[in-house]
């Protein structure tokens, strides 16, 4: 069965900003319904002067952009944009095919492209992909330890301890453990940890979940008083010891 609509917000709690610029009407419509489904906030622009301009007022966590503009092309849009938000992802739309063209836009610096015409289904995931990525990049620039109680993660050395135990996880077991340690206290749903840790925009098997977090309570709560907890009928959630 296939997990709910979960929304990806930044670490504040806030919706993801997404800028959609395009001068075809129906994609820019088509593009921003499908990203307001997915409960980021949107605006839209029709021309390299208007996104310029929008960018600048509305701070974008996220550019989808398309290469032709009327006035001047992405490319030189990306750039004034970086200008003033360096560190802005940018997926690129484009008409064109070929594998110089799609050189021309990574090289540039664009994070994605996507040809058209295009599967909604596949722009969204790949979208939710540069989002997650980037905001994983803006977490680990912050501090790279995170501690919770007596259990510190840092996501520089990949190093687990809970006190003065060592912790040896896998890497799926880490991702899993960061996204709970992310976010102490807060009930997760089994859809929100298959989304994050897994990225599955899809239908996936939500007993994984259960799998993993057996996995590890195995790991960590064999060390000390619980810390994983399951709230029935909702999610898991990390708490610290009091």
């Amino acid at each position: 069965m296939a997990p709910e609509n979960v929304a990806l917000v930044k670490p504040d709690g806030k919706p993801v900003r997404a800028l959609v610029v395009d001068d075809e009407p129906a994609i820019s419509e088509l593009v921003s319904m499908a990203l307001r489904y997915e409960k980021f906030e949107v605006r839209t622009a029709a021309s390299g002067q208007a996104a310029v301009a929008e960018a600048k007022d509305f701070h974008p966590d996220i550019i989808v952009l398309d290469i032709m503009l009327p006035d001047f092309d992405g490319l030189e849009v990306m750039r004034r944009i970086r200008a003033d938000n360096a560190d802005v992802p940018v997926l690129f739309l484009t008409a064109k095919d070929s594998v110089a063209d799609r050189v021309v836009g990574l090289t540039a610096g664009g994070d994605d492209y996507v040809t058209k015409p295009f599967s909604v289904e596949e722009l969204v995931a790949r979208i939710r992909g540069i989002v997650r990525r980037s905001i994983l990049a803006s977490e680990a620039r912050e501090d790279p330890e995170i501690i919770v109680g007596d259990l510190v993660l840092n996501e520089e050395t990949y190093e687990v301890f809970r006190g003065d135990s060592r912790v040896e996880l896998t890497a799926t077991e880490f991702e899993l453990l960061r996204y709970l340690m992310r976010n102490p206290k807060r009930v997760l749903s089994k859809a929100q940890i298959l989304d994050r840790v897994w990225s599955y925009d899809f239908g996936g098997r939500s007993s994984i979940v259960e799998i993993y977090i057996s996995y590890l309570r195995k790991k960590i709560d064999t060390l000390g008083p619980a810390m994983i907890h399951t709230v029935r009928g909702v999610g898991y959630v990390l708490r610290p010891v009091d």
